[in-house]
């Protein structure tokens, strides 16, 4: 399965948007399992994803092609 990953803030000084391939992916808690493996960095720091451009508040089925964007914390005014 291919997804395309969006980093933004400083967590893109470590990860690269991009497109990349998993294998056995098929949730969001994987995906967070997965890229904690691959980027250490994100076990030490507070972040959120999206999925298509909603909020991932709880897990969430991926499916191929989908966008994942990795944000750093954030507040609003």
């Amino acid at each position: 399965m291919e997804i395309e990953i969006i980093s933004f803030g400083s967590i893109s000084e470590f990860i690269e948007s991009q497109r990349i391939m998993v294998e056995g992916i098929s949730d969001t808690d994987a995906l967070i399992t997965f890229l904690q493996e691959k980027f250490p960095e994100l076990q030490r720091i507070k972040y959120k994803l999206a999925l298509n451009k909603k909020l991932v508040q709880h897990n969430t089925k991926i499916g191929n092609q989908d966008t994942i964007a990795i944000m750093p914390p954030f507040s609003g005014g």
